[in-house]
């Protein structure tokens, strides 16, 4: 699950980031399925791999319902892929570390398009920076590198963000996010069994907070502290 994001401005723009926006969340959720799915067969489990889930093939991982609701209501998800902890030779273990690999990979796709901005302001002349500040004439050689570095730092700084989110959102610790099948993990048998038995009405109470947008500040004020950490280490690496 995902926030979706639209940028201000007229109609074309609203269409253009809307684009933008739903294939970098494509690309995000289909990773994150498939580093479920990889992780789970290197612990032993091949239930994803024989399902064709290992594919980067978006329509592999498309769930209609989810990318309905991603359209109409502002976040959706992805079919998640099939996980058998009998598999596992430490089942809790392998739950655990498989749910983990999603959020993470998402997270390495956020630094690495942080980095992508980075090289980007690094590499550009410094006549497109004045140009682009208003300080000189614009030849049409400045213009269009000044459009082409918008376009791409928006894209890889919009990529950042929503990847950042996912990662964010999925590492909260209750039903069905990856969170708390990590959660379980350290839970004793009998607590674990009395949770799972409101894990609907946990799945519907999430529902209604993510509807109402009541996590909306706390989910960005968050994503906004671990992208500052990201942009303030990747200068010094």
């Amino acid at each position: 699950m995902i926030k979706t994001l639209m940028g201000d401005g007229d109609i074309r723009y609203k269409i253009l980031m809307l684009l933008q926006t739903l294939i970098i969340v494509l690309i995000a959720l289909t990773v994150h399925e498939v580093a479920h799915g990889w992780t789970a067969k290197k612990l032993g489990d091949d239930t994803a791999e024989k399902q064709g889930r290992l594919s980067l093939n978006p329509l592999k991982h498309l769930d209609p319902f989810g990318f309905l609701s991603m359209l109409l209501f502002g976040f959706g998800w992805a079919n998640p892929v099939p996980i058998r902890a009998g598999k596992f030779k430490h089942p809790k273990l392998g739950m655990a570390v498989s749910a983990l690999a999603g959020p993470v990979a998402n997270l390495l796709l956020a630094v690495f398009a942080w980095l992508i901005v980075e090289i980007i302001i690094k590499l550009v002349p410094m006549d497109v920076y004045l140009a682009y500040a208003g300080y000189t004439s614009a030849t049409e050689e400045i213009a269009f590198a000044v459009n082409m570095l918008t376009v791409s730092t928006e894209f890889f700084a919009t990529f950042h963000y929503l990847n950042l989110s996912l990662a964010v959102f999925n590492f909260i610790p209750v039903p069905p996010l990856d969170g708390s099948r990590v959660l379980y993990s350290f839970l004793p048998d009998k607590l674990y069994f009395g949770v799972m038995k409101y894990e609907q009405i946990i799945s519907m109470v999430l529902i209604v907070l993510l509807v109402t947008d009541i996590l909306d500040n706390p989910l960005v004020w968050i994503v906004e502290k671990v992208s500052e950490g990201i942009r303030f280490i990747i200068p010094i690496i």
